[in-house]
């Protein structure tokens, strides 16, 4: 039987990318168990890359701390990681299309103001105003 490599937390950064300050982050926050620790240094084993790799997917879909924690804590332990993304996911994309649809109206706003030729704030700011239905 041979020994599971042990990793301190310097390789793992090192290997994954990340600061150690992340990865201990990350370990005060649920994220990742608690390593081991001999002489009383962490050591992990390679799992650990895997679960980073993990976060950092969910954090470039754009997923917060808090739901990144619930993926990987926040379900009934039999709870598939399919069904864990698509509920995640069916309420980061509501949330996207909020913001691309607030991104688009600021976009018609700033097209608005480039076309501004008033002399003054004040004559821009009636002229906006006038502008605006209602």
């Amino acid at each position: 039987m041979s020994e599971v490599p042990q990793l301190r937390i310097g390789e793992v950064a090192k290997r994954s990318g990340l600061a150690a300050s992340a990865i201990r982050y990350y370990e005060s926050e649920g994220l990742i168990r608690k390593p081991a620790r001999r002489s009383g240094q962490r050591v992990y084993d390679e799992s650990v890359l895997d679960q980073l790799a993990l976060i950092d997917l969910a954090k470039g879909a754009g997923f917060t701390m808090a739901e990144i924690k619930k993926l990987l804590s926040g379900f009934a332990r039999r709870t598939p990681p399919g069904e864990r993304w698509r509920q995640l996911t069916t309420a980061k994309l509501a949330e996207l299309d909020a913001r691309i649809a607030e991104a688009e109206r600021m976009k018609t706003v700033l097209r608005k103001v480039m076309r501004c030729h008033c002399p003054t704030l004040d004559d821009c700011s009636r002229a906006l105003r006038k502008a605006q239905p209602g």
